[in-house]
């Protein structure tokens, strides 16, 4: 029986040989190109296992299964995925590492040994679940919802939703994520000076701040309910020397710009005044305020309370669940690929996963479709991700060459 399992194990090698160096770079053969079998012998597989012990086993362990922290699993992996990674450390389409020395000598012919040998072996056992009080201790917390219940603190001034009917307050419902961390970061650091907002600010950790951050952007946004005092009219004029910065109609494009649209008038009067007073240190909003009288400034802010202000583009983060239906459509039912060319991720370790999914997001590692399936994501969301497919009970698989149909 093992004899049988070794034999089918390196099938459908030679396709991605015959195509390289493609295959090794993109993780799958050029249009139009068919993967072709190679049949692995017992003496192939224990010549490939010589081979593993002498270049591969102080990483990977003696039977590929790693002890060593941030060092992948690679017993039961799907051969072809292993050719084609081997291959391309050896042709420099990886970033220079230990594996670049590792794969330096080694011929074509050990590759394929030594992939079929791996793909031979028993995957490892999957991490074990941690212990209820731990899990307890452990689950990712949604953020939204800590989001939600942080946000309980200042529904007394900014409103349940955060839109606010305090004249003077500012409504939060809307803003970027990226304006508001750094906003109440001013708080905290006295860039922005305000008697009530200073020490509430500094009572924030950075996790509740991300959160509210979270909460308010995707809250719907709506014009404060509080008369201006402005002139509306006269504000719109005015505000030609603001759009390149916040947008024409008071909608900005840079995340760590303010839209102004549908704001408090009010507080965006004080705002402003603040700027030019020095109570906020901005160079830009201190040059453009320096010219503003007070009149002026009731009257920009009128004109941009009465815009309609737009909700940012932030996504709703997606539960683990719903990520990993997106990683299993090429990744395999619970990460088993049955995919010759896809790597199978279930009870990989999760220290190896997590910084290789944040290599693919940051570009570190190349691969378009890596690239768009985790660009989207948070560091917490990577690392869910990891945590679950190290618990994923790893399955081997063989490859079948059917005959061809007679003639």
């Amino acid at each position: 029986m093992k004899t049988q399992r070794f034999f089918r194990a390196a099938l459908f090698l030679a396709g991605c040989a015959a195509l390289a160096p493609a295959c090794a770079q993109q993780g799958k053969p050029p249009a139009g190109a068919e993967l072709r079998p190679v049949y692995a012998t017992v003496p192939d597989i224990m010549e490939g296992k010589r081979v593993a012990d002498v270049s591969c086993a102080r990483c990977h362990g003696s039977n590929g299964i790693s002890n060593a922290a941030g060092m992948p699993h690679i017993a039961g992996q799907r051969s072809p995925v292993l050719y084609a990674q081997l291959r391309a450390y050896l042709q420099g389409s990886r970033p220079q590492s230990p594996m670049t020395g590792a794969v330096r000598f080694l011929s074509d012919d050990a590759i394929v040994k030594v992939s079929a040998y791996y793909g031979s072996l028993d995957p490892a056992r999957p991490a074990p679940a941690p212990k209820p009080a731990a899990a307890a201790k452990q689950a990712p917390q949604d953020p939204l919802q800590a989001g939600k219940a942080a946000a309980a603190n200042c529904a007394g001034c900014h409103g349940d939703a955060g839109v606010s009917a305090t004249p003077g307050t500012p409504s939060l419902a809307g803003l970027d994520p990226k304006y508001f961390t750094a906003a109440m970061a001013a708080y905290k650091s006295g860039k922005r000076k305000n008697d009530l907002m200073g020490p509430l600010a500094a009572g924030v950790s950075d996790g509740d701040v991300a959160n509210l951050a979270l909460f308010y952007a995707l809250q719907k946004p709506a014009r404060a309910a509080n008369k201006a005092a402005g002139d509306a009219a006269a504000g719109k004029k005015a505000a030609s020397a603001c759009a390149g910065c916040h947008g024409e109609t008071g909608v900005a494009s840079d995340p760590a710009t303010p839209s102004l649209a549908g704001q408090d008038a009010q507080y965006l009067a004080t705002a402003t005044q603040a700027y030019k007073d020095g109570g906020r240190k901005d160079d830009v909003m201190k040059g453009v305020a320096g010219g503003l009288d007070e009149r002026a400034m009731r009257d920009l802010a009128a004109h941009y309370a009465a815009q309609q202000p737009q909700p940012p583009k932030v996504r709703k983060p997606m539960s683990v669940a719903e990520l990993t239906e997106r990683c299993d459509r090429c990744h395999g039912i619970n990460g088993n690929s049955t995919d010759p060319l896809v790597p199978s991720i279930a009870a990989q370790r999760a220290d190896w996963l997590e910084p290789v999914l944040n290599a693919y997001r940051t570009g570190a590692r190349k691969s378009a479709a890596m690239a768009a399936m985790t660009s989207v994501l948070s560091e917490g969301e990577i690392k869910e991700l990891a945590a679950h497919y190290s618990r994923q009970t790893a399955r081997a698989v063989t490859f079948i060459v059917l005959p061809a149909p007679a003639k």
